[in-house]
């Protein structure tokens, strides 16, 4: 699977209703570290296949999800898992660090 975008109209259907967990990452195209992340996302997406999807949220285009989550920093990624957000991460990180993190949370 690849890493895919979500807006807040689809939020609750692609995120809180999905069938296993998701990895949400609240980014902006302005943000340096939100970019530097991007590519080990991409990995892991491929790497973790259908049991995590990971999915974008950009927070100027779609400012409710982030409100919601109390987002006050970026980059952010939550996991949610049966609606609800399991884990949250703030800050860029080596792809090592985001793995990790993952398998403690699942």
């Amino acid at each position: 699977m690849s890493v895919s975008h979500v807006n807040d109209a689809e939020f609750e259907t692609k995120v809180l209703n999905a069938e296993g967990p998701v990895l949400v990452d609240f980014w902006a195209e302005w943000c340096g570290p939100c970019k530097q992340i991007a590519p080990a996302l991409e990995e892991l997406s491929a790497e973790y296949g259908d049991k995590l999807s990971i999915i974008k949220v950009n927070i100027d285009e779609n400012p409710e999800a982030p409100t919601s989550y109390g987002v006050r920093s970026i980059p952010t990624m939550m996991i949610f898992q049966d609606g609800q957000a399991a884990a949250t991460k703030v800050g860029a990180a080596p792809k090592s660090q985001i793995k990790d993190w993952i398998d403690e949370t699942l």
